[in-house]
């Protein structure tokens, strides 16, 4: 399955023979054309546990072949969540990121990072909810007044979480939030020391079937959660064909995700903890992995999320979303 794959993404790669960023209120695009573009020595990639397309083109070594034949390795670095992930690519230790919340980027970018975001996974909002325990008397959002809750800072979950208190008159001051990594918010799940976690797949679907946790809301009308792919400016204008190659690969990766759904829960089950089948299968159902290109117009939700972020005090100062840059691939 993956010969066939590699096949096409080195047809995809040999096709491209331009590419460029542009940056809002610039000149516009920086192209190139006709030349022979200088590449790296060595592509460093981060990514985390919920970064799928990634994780299997890692485990296929897909990229490795593509780049082999450029004279260029690929290495790659874990990361426990997406703020960690753009802190490191923020600080220069990786290249590349693979695909993080929508919320993500707007922490780095209060930061003054200067982050490209080169591609992004179309909405997902089912992919994140509230879990509360199956014996749980809660019912509706406004009960959680007064309760504690896990969540991991920075998080999609965690814009999910100021949504769904905001639209039941609520704001962060009124719940007891216990900042948790994923697997330090199970945990505490299952130990009964929260009320209520708010997490993203493949962590909900393995709370409602490992943990019988019942879903209180999904982020259905409240947060869009699309997934970003992010590089440093530098890496991206030095080199877009790079990027091209890499966009294109995780592009054709989210495609046989949705096309062969049994084939890549096998794969990824034992990479995701040995989870089982069934919940790897419904996690992947509940991402689009329709991966695209970003334009500007996606910056109106990353602004709602700054807004919010900002209101709640979270993040130092006011951002302006559309202040990054944005790969342009041709």
């Amino acid at each position: 399955m993956f010969k066939k794959a590699s096949w096409t993404l080195c047809v995809l790669a040999a096709c491209i023979s331009f590419t460029g960023c542009s940056k809002e209120g610039t000149q516009g695009e920086n192209t190139v054309e006709n030349q022979q573009e200088q590449l790296p020595q060595t592509i460093r990639i981060g990514f985390q546990k919920s970064s799928t397309l990634f994780t299997l083109l890692k485990q296929s070594g897909e990229l490795e072949q593509l780049f082999q034949q450029k004279g260029v390795t690929v290495s790659w670095h874990e990361f426990s969540s997406g703020l960690p992930l753009l802190e490191a690519l923020n600080t220069g230790n990786i290249d590349v990121s693979a695909d993080v919340a929508d919320t993500v980027p707007v922490f780095i970018q209060a930061t003054d990072a200067k982050i490209t975001y080169y591609a992004k996974e179309t909405p997902s909002p089912k992919a994140q909810a509230i879990l509360i325990p199956k014996h749980s008397s809660i019912q509706k959002i406004s009960e959680l007044k007064g309760k504690k809750i896990a969540v991991t800072k920075a998080a999609g979950s965690h814009y999910l979480l100021i949504a769904a208190l905001n639209q039941a008159g609520l704001t962060l001051k009124d719940v007891y939030p216990a900042w948790l990594s994923p697997a330090d918010g199970r945990a505490a799940f299952e130990q009964g020391s929260v009320d209520a976690w708010v997490t993203w797949e493949p962590y909900v679907s393995s709370g409602q079937i490992q943990q019988d946790a019942k879903i209180l809301i999904t982020g259905e009308n409240l947060a869009n959660y699309n997934r970003y792919y992010l590089s440093s400016n530098q890496f991206s204008k030095q080199y877009p064909q790079v990027m091209s190659i890499i966009f294109h690969a995780v592009e054709e990766k989210g495609k046989w995700v949705k096309s062969n759904p049994d084939a890549a829960a096998k794969v990824l089950a034992p990479l995701w903890g040995k989870l089982p089948l069934d919940v790897v299968k419904q996690a992947n159902d509940r991402r689009s992995y329709n991966v695209q290109y970003v334009n500007y117009n996606d910056m109106d939700e990353q602004q709602k999320i700054a807004d919010a972020f900002y209101k709640e005090g979270l993040i130092p100062k006011k951002i302006n979303a559309r202040n990054v840059v944005i790969f342009k691939g041709k």
